[in-house]
């Protein structure tokens, strides 16, 4: 071999190992879509539990489609109407699970900490950090190997994918934007985030 080509070679390996470090084709790898619910507060009634909005429902459409053609093997979603309701647009069974739910369950409550981070509210940071990423282990676990929808919260993404990247809340200055995608690659071993708040699939929704 030639010294040009010995080069090539030890730079192919040295990506392949960043590669499997950031979890790219290793085996036994769960991709988690953390999918954010579509729009609720276009025509908003009431705030407790609300529905999807029309344009929510379009969102939702379109999120679905690109769900689809990526081989979903099962959908989660928390028990808020809103997320629920965007989960059932993909067309597969929908789990539900309250540790997905938004902070504090309300809409409300998470637009005052994007506001401000520094309100004290009855569910900190920390604890829907962990109910997250519980959540999140155990639906890797029983789907190794596969790709799952997970349908959640902004501000309960937001928070997790600040634990998962070890950043404190509000130095990631992200907006997961409605039926936003996020990835997550979950190894026994480690997780790793493989993009963040993805919605392109809603390019051209007026």
């Amino acid at each position: 071999m030639s010294e040009p080509e010995a080069a090539a070679a030890h730079l192919t390996g040295v990506m392949r190992r960043i590669e499997e470090v950031f979890l790219h084709g290793v085996e036994d790898v769960t991709e988690v879509w953390l999918i954010r619910h579509g729009d609720c507060y276009t025509d908003l009634r009431e705030i407790g539990d609300p529905p999807l909005s029309d344009l929510g429902r379009r969102q939702a459409a379109l999120m679905a489609e690109r769900i689809r053609r990526a081989g979903i093997s099962a959908v989660y979603s928390s028990d808020s109407i809103r997320a629920v309701q965007t989960a059932e647009a993909i067309g597969r069974p929908v789990t539900q699970d309250p540790r997905l739910r938004e902070i504090q369950n309300e809409p409300g409550a998470a637009v005052q900490v994007v506001l401000n981070r520094n309100l004290t509210y009855s569910e900190s940071a920390a604890e829907v950090q962990e109910r997250m990423s519980a959540a999140v282990e155990e639906i890797a676990a029983r789907h190794r190997g596969k790709r799952v929808a997970v349908v959640s919260h902004g501000v309960a993404i937001l928070l997790y994918a600040c634990a998962v990247m070890r950043l404190e809340f509000g130095e990631l200055r992200l907006l997961p934007y409605y039926t936003s995608v996020t990835v997550v690659r979950v190894h026994p071993d480690r997780t790793m985030v493989g993009s963040l708040v993805d919605a392109t699939h809603l390019v051209g929704l007026d």
